[in-house]
């Protein structure tokens, strides 16, 4: 991610930690943490498509969607990983 957006990074970090919490509480699961962002990263992408968007578009706004996804996988495993961490799993699958 580039470096003059941090407070992005912390905002995204900061949601992955109210994910953890929400489970944590017994509110939500894993599971469904993990089925409401693919919707929502389907619907983007859907979406985008039919605006006319181009696919580096598509995939920046998809971005924090699938970073919040991969804190949760990493999180049902027990692991917190950085920001740097997560951002290069979710390059490396996108």
């Amino acid at each position: 991610m580039n470096t003059a957006n941090p407070q992005l990074e912390g905002l995204y970090l900061a949601l992955a930690a109210m994910n953890r919490l929400m489970v944590e509480k017994q509110l939500l699961t894993h599971e469904e943490i993990h089925e409401t962002l693919a919707e929502t990263e389907a619907a983007v992408m859907k979406n985008s498509a039919l605006d006319g968007q181009s696919d580096s578009h598509r995939k920046a706004v998809a971005f924090p969607i699938r970073l919040l996804m991969t804190a949760n996988e990493a999180a049902e495993r027990g692991g917190e990983p950085t920001f740097e961490d997560l951002a290069r799993q979710v390059g490396r699958t996108s």
